[in-house]
């Protein structure tokens, strides 16, 4: 299962993790080198959600970033479920 959320389509992204080696200047040093370079990702907050649907009748089991959880808090989940799906038929 892909770590993408259903509402947001918050998916992960890339960077970079920096090994440092010396003294920082401010404390007297000769300053920080970087010794090693490793790739690295960030992963989204994804939680795994069911919850109920009024319109359908029955339960749905999404798979929410937390700040997808706020919105339907806030919105309610029929008005953020109507809106995920008219954009994924977009881009079908």
């Amino acid at each position: 299962m892909s770590k993408v959320c259903t509402i947001t389509g918050k998916k992960p992204s890339f960077g970079r993790s920096y090994a440092l080696r010396g003294i920082a200047k401010k404390k007297k040093g000769i300053g920080l080198k970087i010794t090693g370079c490793t790739n690295r990702r960030f992963l989204p907050n994804l939680k795994k959600k069911r919850l109920w649907d009024p319109e359908q009748d029955r339960y749905v089991t999404l798979r929410l970033s937390t700040s997808a959880i706020r919105t339907i808090d806030k919105k309610g989940l029929p008005s953020v479920l109507r809106k995920a799906r008219k954009a994924c038929k977009e881009k079908a």
